[in-house]
C-alpha cells in the first residue's frame, strides 16, 4: 500500500444534517450562543470517557449542556455525525482519514461531510510481543509467522495493518500469516502456540486491554523490537501517532518483556465537532476539560495529561480543520499553531 495523504477535497455540510441538528434545537452558527453539546460516543473505554468528561462538565459549568450519547464505533460516529444526528463525537484519526478518503469502510458508502477537529481526546498505544521460545526479535522476524493483530472489525487491528501494509514494510507484512479470531479466543490460542506474536496496546495510567493482559498472565512474552523500516512506515501513515514511551509507565503484567522502552504507533482519538455546535460551546468545552484536565483524569485515567494548552491539539492532522470556537481558545491561551487552519462557515 501506498504512502498515504489527506485528500483536501472540500466536504459540504449537507443541508439535511443541518436541518436535523436544528429540528432537535442544536443548529446554530458563530453568531449563536446555543450551548449544547451532544457527543457521540462508542461503547466501552470512550463511553466512560466521555462520562468522564460530561461529569466534570457539569461540575465545572453553569452553561454549558452536555449530554453523551452512545454511538457504533469510531466509523459509526462519522456517519451519524455526518447525518445531524449529535453536533459532537469521539472518532479517531485512521477513522476520519478513511472517511475523507473514501477508503475502507467508506469505499462503498462514503459520507458528504467530514467533522472538524476540537482536541486530543485519548490515545491507544500499539506494539508487538511475541511468545518467549520463538526466534522472533525484531519486526523482520514476523515474516512467515503467524501475527495477531485483534479481531477483525477492531480499528487496533486496521490501523497496525495500515502501518505494515506500506512501504517499506509491506514485504515483511506480505509474509505474515495473519490470524483471525475473536479476542476472547486469542490468549487460548496464543498459550497453545497457535499465534506466534500479537499487538499490545493500552495507555499509560490506564493499563491494558482485557484480552491482552490475559495473555501476559498466561504466558511469558517479551517486546519484539521495531526496524527503521517499521519507524519508518509509522511515521508516513497519517492516520496514526507515534510515541516513545518508558515501559516502567505502562508495565505488563509485572513481566520484564526485555525493553526499557516502548516503541508505538498510536491510534488517537479526538473530540470532533459540526460546524453547527456554537462557537461558544466548544470554546467552554476547551475550557473546562483544559484547567480541569487532572479532574478527568482521575476518573478515566486514559484521558491524555495536557501539561500546557498547546498539547490539546498535539493530534491535530493538518488537513482537518479546526472548529473556530476551539481556534478561539488556542488563541486566547497563546497556544494557536501556525500549521492550524482555522475552519469557516463561508
Amino acid at each position: 500500500m501506498a504512502e498515504q495523504s489527506i485528500d483536501r477535497r472540500e466536504f459540504l455540510y449537507g443541508t439535511a444534517a443541518v436541518g436535523a441538528l436544528g429540528l432537535a434545537g442544536c443548529a446554530s452558527g458563530g453568531g449563536d450562543s446555543d450551548m449544547s453539546l451532544r457527543v457521540g460516543t462508542s461503547a466501552g473505554g470512550t463511553k466512560e470517557i466521555g462520562l468522564a468528561v460530561e461529569q466534570v462538565a457539569t461540575n465545572n459549568s453553569d452553561s454549558l449542556e452536555y449530554a453523551t450519547v452512545e454511538s457504533p464505533g469510531f466509523i459509526g460516529t462519522i456517519r451519524r455525525m455526518a447525518q445531524g444526528q449529535f453536533n459532537s463525537g469521539i472518532t479517531d484519526n485512521n477513522s476520519l482519514v478513511k472517511a475523507a478518503n473514501d477508503r475502507g469502510s467508506f469505499s462503498e458508502q462514503g459520507v458528504d461531510s467530514i467533522p472538524w477537529y476540537g482536541f486530543y481526546g485519548f490515545p491507544y498505544n500499539i506494539y508487538i510481543v511475541a511468545r518467549d521460545g520463538t526466534d522472533i526479535e525484531t519486526f523482520d522476524d514476523l515474516a512467515g509467522k503467524n501475527v495477531y493483530p485483534a479481531e477483525p472489525g477492531y480499528s487496533t487491528r486496521a490501523t497496525s495493518i495500515d502501518v505494515w501494509s506500506q512501504e517499506p514494510t509491506a514485504d515483511v507484512y506480505d509474509q505474515m500469516n495473519i490470524v483471525d479470531l475473536s479476542v476472547e479466543d486469542a490468549p487460548g490460542a496464543m498459550e497453545e502456540g497457535e499465534i506466534d506474536a500479537c499487538i499490545a496496546y493500552g495507555a499509560p495510567g490506564a493499563g491494558y486491554t482485557g484480552w491482552v493482559t490475559q495473555i501476559a498472565s498466561r504466558i511469558d512474552v517479551h517486546y519484539v523490537e521495531p526496524t527503521d523500516a517499521l519507524k519508518e512506515s509509522a511515521a508516513a501513515y497519517d492516520g496514526a501517532g507515534t510515541s516513545t514511551i518508558e515501559y516502567g509507565n505502562m508495565p505488563l503484567a509485572d513481566q520484564d518483556i526485555g525493553t526499557n522502552s516502548l516503541f508505538t504507533w498510536d491510534i488517537q482519538c479526538n473530540f470532533m465537532f459540526n460546524p453547527t455546535a456554537s462557537d461558544d460551546a466548544v470554546y467552554e468545552l476547551c475550557r473546562i476539560v483544559d484547567e480541569h484536565n487532572s479532574a478527568v483524569k482521575d476518573t478515566a485515567p486514559q484521558f491524555v495529561g495536557f501539561e500546557s494548552t498547546s498539547d490539546m491539539h498535539a493530534s491535530a492532522v493538518g488537513a482537518f480543520d479546526i472548529h473556530p470556537g476551539a481556534a478561539q481558545y488556542y488563541k486566547d491561551n497563546d497556544a494557536w499553531d501556525d500549521s492550524l487552519t482555522e475552519a469557516s462557515r463561508d
